[in-house]
């Protein structure tokens, strides 16, 4: 085994730096922090949007407009316990599972025109 000058000099051949409390606690204290600050910033948003999801997904109502995580904007016709029917076109529904709806629109809100009124 090759030993360091430094580890030579020392007694009983234990590295310089052991200072046993202070050693443990500077070994064991960075991974400590990482996991805080990982868990601020990373953790908490997330069981925040979750929870927030939840409610908005448990208070939909029949008649609420919807937007699903495809893009589909519709309706809904029919609430269910873990479905929603949604009406996507005139005549035409579509059953889809709540937690795939992403985004509840007030009702009555209103939609953009895409086309000019003509005035006469």
């Amino acid at each position: 085994m090759f030993a360091t000058q430094a580890q030579a000099q020392t007694p009983g051949g234990a590295p310089a730096g052991d200072g046993g409390i202070q050693g443990m606690l500077t070994t064991l204290g960075l991974p400590i922090i990482l996991f805080v600050l990982f868990y601020v910033l990373m953790i908490r948003p997330q069981q925040r949007r979750m929870k927030a999801h939840q409610a908005m997904v448990a208070a939909l109502k029949r008649g609420d407009t919807v937007v699903l995580n495809s893009g589909v904007i519709g309706k809904v016709a029919r609430v269910d316990d873990g479905e929603a029917s949604i009406e996507i076109a005139a005549n035409t529904t579509v059953k889809v599972v709540k937690t795939m709806i992403s985004e509840v629109r007030v009702r009555g809100e209103p939609a953009p025109a895409n086309d000019a009124k003509i005035v006469s």
